[in-house]
């Protein structure tokens, strides 16, 4: 359950980009309960999913905005952050077979979209901007990791250009269990057939519960100085255990890793572990560039070392059959 305070956003205006996706509708849910932000925008290209938003979420403080439009119209983000105070960026194009076809579109939403993000921002007066990223812009393989790793290192690059009027920063984690496209989601349909699908035997992937990814992205909301990368401290499971739960009793069929996917997940690189530090639940990845002055994290516990990873096979922290029908009854 999320139980984070939430009393910086009192009186304020929050703004999500992509709105109406997984992260979105728990974030406005979560917002809506526990804050007294003033306004909350969604702003999105999808207008039939936006109707759907509106008769499913309860609004009697009439907060809730939505706005049509995409992250590729600059002309249109302009007007949507005008009086905004917080962005969280989590517009993206994300299936990673159809972005392999389809290049110059991931390119256009994924890096020109955050870029128009950037802009609008910096030109409105935006207080502080957020992008969720993902586990894949770290050391990518495929074209989206790659389209995030872009977009990751304009963010941090926008605080260069802000002289410290507007904030950047990021949150980084891995696979969300439930969220709409999903492993969860794609075993469930294969289930009913009898038989699911597996690439490797050995494959390892790190887990977050939607709860958790907008909790991580709002603490950073509250705590960013600008161009940092929020990591949180989750933990892994085999694919073929969390297979032996979702679709208990289906035979198994190992198909070989697909183009663009890896055996294990990175959410922190051998390069980025000696710029960062360690606390209690998550990770801070520091920038490497003069701008940044790091100042006191009075909660570190200690400063990663060079080569130090955060691998989805090399995890102190690992989900059991048990904990994961724990994890799925809670969403």
């Amino acid at each position: 359950m999320f139980d984070m305070p939430l009393d910086f956003l009192k009186g304020k205006t929050v703004l999500i980009t992509g709105g109406t996706g997984s992260f979105g509708q728990k974030c406005v849910h979560i917002l809506l309960e526990k804050s007294e932000a003033s306004r909350i925008i969604i702003f999105s290209r999808d207008e039939f999913k936006q109707s759907e938003m509106q008769n499913n979420i309860a609004d009697p403080s009439r907060r809730l905005r939505f706005f049509i439009g995409d992250i590729r119209d600059k002309e249109r983000l302009l007007l949507a952050f005008r009086g905004v105070d917080y962005v969280l960026h989590a517009a993206a194009l994300k299936q990673v077979p159809a972005l392999e076809y389809n290049p110059f579109e991931a390119i256009k939403t994924n890096i020109i979209g955050t870029k128009n993000v950037i802009d609008a921002a910096l030109d409105q007066g935006v207080k502080k901007v957020v992008l969720i990223s993902t586990d894949k812009a770290a050391n990518p393989a495929n074209l989206y990791g790659a389209t995030k790793l872009c977009a990751e290192r304009l963010i941090i690059s926008g605080n260069a250009y802000s002289g410290d009027r507007t904030k950047f920063s990021i949150v980084r984690y891995g696979n969300v269990v439930g969220s709409r496209g999903s492993l969860t989601q794609v075993i469930k349909e294969q289930k009913k057939t009898g038989e699911v699908f597996i690439t490797h035997e050995e494959m390892t992937r790190f887990w977050i519960t939607l709860d958790q990814g907008v909790g991580l992205a709002l603490m950073a909301l509250e705590k960013m100085r600008g161009g940092e990368i929020f990591v949180p401290k989750i933990p892994s499971m085999k694919v073929k255990d969390f297979i032996s739960v979702v679709a208990e009793g289906c035979r198994v069929k190992v198909v070989g890793i697909r183009p663009g996917e890896k055996l294990h997940e990175v959410l922190i690189t051998p390069e980025e572990a000696k710029h960062t530090i360690e606390f209690k639940n998550y990770f801070i990845i520091f920038p490497e560039a003069n701008w940044w002055a790091k100042g006191e994290y009075n909660e570190c516990e200690r400063n990663r070392e060079y080569g130090e990873i955060f691998s989805s096979n090399c995890n102190r922290d690992w989900i059991d059959g048990e904990q994961l029908k724990i994890l799925l009854n809670s969403i």
